[in-house]
């Protein structure tokens, strides 16, 4: 039998939980404790109804949306977290504590519903995620009010309809998606590894052309770009549907025979890519969809290289302060505009680091 490195394999494998690591390396200790006291030291930021947080900077075509995204990453970390740690971590009691405060504030349904694309998928996740005490909020009402065409699958694709199933789960919101098993089928887990190779090969036979041209003393041939093996937004969906069908590393992914192993295979050739280009954010969720897919990230060469990366990113407050390199905020950058740019790749970073067994000593 053939294995990707790192992957475990035999009894259990199916339900990989968190990743076996042992004794975390230095580098993720830092990372986790610098991640998850940032994020304790900015917890007013992610509330939108604090007002020393701020307008977030620049036309932003999300307006009051944006501020309910930060609040419900949040929630997904507070609600990771207590799964994976139920003890009484004073950072983790803190951030619930105004996870429960913004989901009990009357102001929280009309960030839910600001911009209509996305009102369905916020309003469940909020009712996914809320912390207990939050029974009578009135973000309830908003979702009681989603309707038979809000949660059908027509003119969805397989990725979304997994996102919409996922969290009306969670939610206990009745819907009409397939079933997880189909949706794991049809998952880009399964599909994206063979588009991958297809675009390889077309590349592979390019470059044949490039190297007949170069032969020509008089050709000038250039340099192919270094391209990722499949899109950014692929990629970002291959992440996610790893997330939903593991419950986050909850349950194994359920994948058909092989996939696992393609879906490996694929994973880390994008962190390979993610660590040339200093693509932080992607890195951060291809460890954990490492985790999710079964492999111990600490165990194989790019998993461990990708920590490496985010532990050189890591500035000395504990944020990380972009999704990239290319991308990252400046320190003189106002505190608004600096958490704006910071918060969501620090907190995934956070979340990884939990999901790798590290983090839950304060």
């Amino acid at each position: 039998m053939t294995t990707t490195p790192g992957l475990r394999t035999g009894p259990g494998s199916a339900a990989p939980g968190r990743a076996r690591v042992g004794r975390p390396g230095h580098d993720l200790e830092l990372l986790s404790a610098g991640a998850l006291g940032w994020i304790g030291r900015h917890l007013d930021h992610f509330d939108p109804f604090t007002p020393t947080r701020g307008a977030a900077p620049g036309p932003d075509p999300g307006g009051a949306h944006r501020p309910a995204k930060a609040a419900l990453e949040l929630a997904l970390l507070t609600h990771c977290w207590t799964r994976l740690d139920p003890g009484d971590d004073p950072r983790r009691a803190e951030a619930t504590v105004r996870v429960r405060a913004v989901w009990q504030h009357p102001g929280l349904p009309r960030l839910l519903t600001a911009e209509p694309r996305g009102a369905t998928q916020y309003r469940l996740a909020c009712a996914a995620l809320a912390p207990a005490g939050t029974e009578d909020a009135p973000f309830r009402a908003a979702v009681a009010r989603l309707t038979a065409a809000d949660l059908a699958p027509a003119g969805r694709s397989p990725y979304q309809r997994l996102e919409l199933r996922y969290y009306a789960d969670k939610a206990g919101v009745a819907h009409a998606i397939e079933s997880y098993p189909e949706l794991a089928r049809r998952s880009v887990l399964v599909a994206l590894p063979a588009t991958a190779l297809a675009r390889a090969r077309r590349r592979d036979a390019l470059d044949a052309l490039d190297a007949l041209d170069d032969a020509d003393p008089g050709a000038t041939t250039a340099p192919r770009p270094d391209e990722p093996p499949v899109t950014v937004p692929e990629a970002y969906a291959l992440t996610h549907s790893a997330f939903y069908l593991s419950d986050f590393a909850r349950t194994g992914p359920g994948l058909p025979g092989g996939a696992v192993t393609d879906a490996a295979a694929l994973t880390g050739r994008l962190l390979d890519h993610c660590v040339r280009h200093d693509w932080w954010d992607l890195a951060a969720e291809l460890v954990m969809t490492q985790v999710c897919l079964g492999l111990d990230p600490t165990g194989t060469p790019e998993g461990a290289s990708a920590l490496a990366c985010l532990a050189r990113a890591q500035h000395p407050d504990g944020s990380i302060p972009g999704r990239s390199a290319a991308t990252r905020a400046s320190a003189a950058d106002p505190a608004a505009e600096y958490f704006a740019k910071a918060y969501h790749t620090t907190l995934v970073t956070a979340l990884m680091t939990l999901l790798l067994g590290t983090g839950n000593t304060p």
